[in-house]
């Protein structure tokens, strides 16, 4: 078993940044970052796994940076140029997957997931 805990949620006006942190507790090769806005299903946002290879929803892309602190087993989610579309609820996922799953809607190839933080971005 993996727990996985998020951080560093909150409020924030649009063109602005957050930093979300995922500490797992334990070492797990493809960790990632969902999110569920309201009235729509949660979809895929960034992962990272055992090689290193990053991948980004179109959405996000050029405005969020996911890195992996090996030492600290602990993921994170950079957030510039936010949008109020960008209003969600941010869950840190993980599988012991060499290479990550990169489905968008793909929740059930994940196994662990995290309690989720909040991020509301208004204009």
């Amino acid at each position: 078993q993996v727990q996985l805990v998020e951080s560093g949620g909150g409020s924030v006006q649009a063109g602005g940044s957050l930093r979300l942190s995922c500490a797992a507790s334990h070492y797990i090769a493809c960790m990632g970052w969902f999110r569920r806005a309201p009235g729509k299903a949660r979809e895929r946002i960034a992962t990272i796994d055992y090689y290193a290879s990053i991948n980004y929803a179109d959405a996000v892309k050029g405005r969020f940076t996911i890195s992996h602190d090996n030492a600290k087993n602990t993921l994170h989610l950079l957030m510039n140029s936010l949008k109020p579309e960008d209003t969600a609820m941010y869950y840190c996922a993980a599988t012991s997957y060499r290479t990550c799953p990169l489905r968008i809607y793909g929740t059930h190839d994940y196994d662990y997931w995290g309690q989720g933080t909040q991020v509301t971005v208004s204009s």
